[in-house]
């Protein structure tokens, strides 16, 4: 929903007493109050699309880089429309206890997500959440069952879901059946986005406190390769290129053919090329996901170039009538008979100006985030699920970080989707849930 769009509907409900943010009668609800937990790259996108979708308060913050904390606050001050800074805090559990929050966004990095996620469901508030949802599978399984247990609308920033030009092609293409049966997907990013080099490793910068950023996941010595947003090169903390990127387009693919999980899970790859990186996670990776009468198949190469310069990260879906080839940016469809069909990514940036100036921001993106947050506060609204529910999230986040275990173990992984449990594979099923270091303890579905 356009910003006028918005205005226009919210004075017409206060009028009829209907609309989202507004109670019976001509009382308007007070703002929503807002928390973020991870004041990175992502966490300040993410919470500045609220603002422009629907004036919120934010009420505080929590990060545990104070130098990163206090940029976030002075820019929030800046936007929001009460002019106020937010309270801010190191840790995430002394801002859940201070206030009470509608709404939680949780951009942490990935080895994060579920303490803050769970934590902050049980506080009280529903929960906007990066993807992937997790570091291990039991984690994303005791995130769904909390979200459950307390009724908590849960949000995963899968936003392809959400991508105008991508939804014109599920409605119009696929559902409309001009592509008729697919039997292949091939899914990719050839991004150079591995982080290169080995410098020495230092102590941590004065304003980070570097043993709770690590939580969880082992202390190693802190590099400035990490800290800030490359962390996502090293599997202590995320799930490498494939939980990063693949998890997009994998998401983006079941949402548009209508996917559960897939039955069996296969990976190969490896270091290949640059082997003097301190990065730990795969530059070079197939995966292999076998839906039965489908095959979805990851690659990406964080070398070398694109075979598609228009399509160096996407989706190709393979019909019997036709090709669609889809990205963040655009599709195309090829068709065995007929005209082809495209359309380019959507730009609101006349709609929304602060777009053109707003640091680091991917303009691209922006109107599917504030499209993926109408849906989710419209379902806080009305208790439904959104359209990237935590248990879509939970699917291709694990189904993601099974490949990666397959890659581990070099060897294929049949999934029983409703045990949650690799088949006859007692060693995948102890990688399901990662060591926590002390004093943090493990979630588990039954005891959230």
């Amino acid at each position: 929903m356009r910003r006028r769009d918005f205005l226009a509907s919210a004075a017409v409900g206060m009028m009829l007493g209907t609309a989202p943010g507004y109670a019976v009668g001509l009382t308007r609800r007070k703002p929503r109050r807002l928390g973020l937990i991870g004041s990175g790259w992502y966490g300040k996108s993410a919470l500045l699309r609220f603002l422009q979708v629907e004036p919120c308060e934010v009420l505080a913050i929590a990060d545990v880089d104070r130098k990163m904390l206090a940029e976030a606050a002075e820019i929030v001050s800046q936007r929001q429309t009460t002019g106020k800074k937010p309270t801010t805090y190191e840790d995430f559990r002394k801002m859940l206890g201070d206030n009470e929050f509608d709404i939680v966004l949780v951009s942490t990095p990935d080895h994060w997500h579920a303490l803050a996620a769970i934590t902050a469901m049980q506080a009280g508030a529903d929960v906007y959440c990066e993807k992937p949802i997790s570091r291990d599978v039991v984690e994303g399984a005791a995130m769904l069952a909390a979200a459950r247990k307390y009724g908590r609308v849960v949000q995963i920033n899968l936003q392809r879901r959400s991508t105008p030009h991508l939804i014109d092609a599920r409605d119009r293409i696929i559902r409309a059946g001009q592509l008729g049966k697919v039997g292949l997907v091939e899914i990719y990013c050839y991004y150079h986005m591995r982080v290169s080099g080995n410098p020495p490793d230092e102590n941590p910068p004065e304003h980070l406190n570097w043993d709770l950023w690590s939580g969880p996941a082992p202390l190693r010595p802190y590099s400035p390769l990490i800290h800030p947003r490359r962390w996502r090169s090293f599997k202590e903390y995320g799930n490498g290129i494939l939980g990063d990127m693949c998890v997009h387009m994998f998401d983006m693919v079941r949402w548009m053919l209508d996917l559960g999980w897939p039955r069996r899970i296969e990976s190969s790859g490896g270091i290949y090329i640059d082997k003097e990186s301190k990065a730990n996670v795969p530059d070079t990776q197939l995966a292999t996901f076998d839906f039965g009468d489908l095959t979805v198949v990851w690659q990406h190469r964080t070398w070398g170039s694109s075979p598609d310069p228009d399509f160096p990260w996407g989706a190709t879906l393979y019909g019997d009538k036709g090709t669609l080839k889809a990205s963040v940016m655009r599709y195309d469809f090829i068709p065995q008979r007929g005209e082809v069909a495209h359309q380019d990514v959507v730009y609101e940036l006349d709609e929304y100006p602060e777009d053109k100036t707003e640091k680091d921001l991917e303009r691209h993106v922006a109107p599917a985030m504030r499209r993926h947050i109408r849906n989710f506060l419209d379902c806080v609204d009305s208790r439904k699920r959104p359209v990237s529910d935590i248990e879509q999230g939970f699917i291709s986040s694990a189904s993601c970080i099974l490949a990666n275990v397959a890659l581990d173990l070099g060897r294929s992984l049949t999934w029983n989707a409703e045990q949650l449990q690799v088949l006859g594979d007692d060693e995948a099923n102890r990688r399901l849930a990662r060591p926590y270091r002390e004093p943090w303890q493990h979630p588990i579905p039954n005891t959230v």
